[in-house]
């Protein structure tokens, strides 16, 4: 056990201690106050703060950690052996850094706290991040700090004991849409066809009555693959269902239809289930609860992941009102067409609410990545980018997770890259 004094162990102390010690390293921790008991202390002890007690290994800190509430930070980012580093300390501090405030200050998305340009959906934007402006939003900068602390620790106490964490693979499934044509509804599929005539889509109409008559199957129900090819794989896959109302009116889904509800009770067989909950269910926590109630009814257990449309997460109000759901886990902390990590981090971390200075249950999973983030991106060159962030967080004992939607795996020369991915990913071992 490693022993931490510092003169106030605040709640965002004691809470980015236990990520970077626990969540991410395996070791166990204690805090002290006492300076008698610190130096009473026999076994490996480290100190926290702005002065050190004697010799011991001594991190200096900063104000942050100290502070309540949130305000304008200047921050300046510098090159540190092979990453980035801020929130610069004195060189008394065993690193020149001091990294419980900066892991603090990206894990609690300080950030997002502040004003900020926000995108035409109301959206966080990766550019308005000190991680895409200073370099860094492609590393989980935060784990790769934590390794870097335990090498250090290893060299002044050896006898450490952290616990053996393997890395995971998750992969997720966004079927917001999933059926083309199907399951819309006699007025949604007249406007369809109204809209297809219009601009002359023979195609379109000639596939859509296919699918209606039964003759063809739904282009967008790939679900029967995905259940394939992750049947025998020992990675967690958890599939995401829209059961509220799009914000396109064409694209909603009769959700009270058994074709959708057949679709999501043969997947929950195997698979975990998460819903995605709708626009209009962000802005009232009662059509929250009412979409909750609905997707739990189908799979006949309570549900425990979700997902925020459009990945808006407007902080800390969504995520208040999944607390009181008592939802377990969100899956939000992406950027939808930018690849990197949001909050720089890739082991699963619970939300810190800035506004009230309380560690929540809600335990927040970072994505590195969605598909819809490769639009520009050569074909060629998908794979690359991917291996080598997925390789950045194997190094560091994360769990890399990735969002696929359901059409990405339409037979298609387009799709053959991610259908292949997908396979690969869910070939790789992984300990849950």
């Amino acid at each position: 056990m490693l022993l931490i004094y510092t003169s106030k162990p605040t709640q965002r102390i004691t809470y980015i201690f236990n990520h970077i010690c626990k969540r991410i390293l395996g070791l166990k921790i204690n805090f002290t106050s006492s300076i008698e008991e610190f130096i009473a202390y026999s076994g490996p002890k480290i100190s926290y703060g702005k002065k050190e007690l004697g010799n011991e290994l001594f991190f200096q800190s900063t104000e942050l950690l100290f502070q309540e509430g949130f305000d304008s930070i200047d921050i300046v980012v510098k090159d540190w052996e092979e990453t980035k580093c801020f929130f610069e300390v004195g060189k008394i501090s065993s690193l020149p850094f001091d990294i419980f405030s900066a892991s603090f200050y990206l894990l609690s998305r300080y950030e997002e706290y502040l004003p900020h340009v926000k995108d035409y959906k109301g959206r966080f934007l990766a550019s308005e991040s000190i991680a895409f402006k200073s370099g860094f939003l492609e590393s989980p900068i935060v784990d790769i700090w934590a390794h870097k602390f335990k090498k250090l620790l290893l060299k002044y106490f050896p006898e450490l004991i952290f616990i053996d964490k393997n890395p995971k693979i998750h992969t997720l499934v966004n079927a917001g849409f999933p059926l083309l044509y199907k399951n819309k509804g006699v007025l949604r599929t007249c406007i369809a066809y109204l809209d297809d005539l219009i601009k002359f889509n023979l195609k379109n109409i000639f596939n859509r009555t296919s699918v209606l008559l039964g003759f063809r199957k739904d282009p967008y129900n790939t679900f029967n693959w995905i259940i394939n090819t992750v049947k025998k794989s020992k990675n967690k896959l958890t599939v995401f269902f829209l059961l509220g109302d799009s914000k396109n009116y064409q694209e909603s889904l009769n959700s009270h239809m058994s074709a959708l509800k057949l679709i999501i009770k043969n997947i929950a067989d195997y698979q975990e289930i998460g819903l995605l909950f709708s626009f209009d269910a962000l802005q009232s926590l009662m059509v929250q609860n009412e979409e909750k109630e609905k997707i739990e009814a189908i799979i006949n257990r309570n549900l425990e992941s979700s997902i925020h449309d459009e990945y808006l997460v407007s902080l800390p109000h969504n995520y208040r009102s999944l607390i009181e759901l008592e939802v377990k886990k969100d899956f939000t902390m992406v950027y939808e067409t930018t690849i990197g990590f949001r909050a720089s981090t890739c082991t699963p971390f619970l939300f810190y609410d800035l506004d009230y200075e309380i560690v929540t249950p809600l335990l927040i999973h970072p994505i590195a990545m969605t598909t819809k983030a490769f639009e520009n991106v050569s074909t060629s060159k998908k794979r690359d980018f991917i291996e080598k962030i997925k390789n950045s967080v194997l190094d560091v004992n994360g769990t890399f997770s990735m969002i696929f939607y359901n059409y990405n795996f339409i037979n298609s020369k387009r799709n053959m890259v991610w259908k292949k991915l997908f396979l690969d990913l869910n070939k790789l071992q992984s300990n849950e």
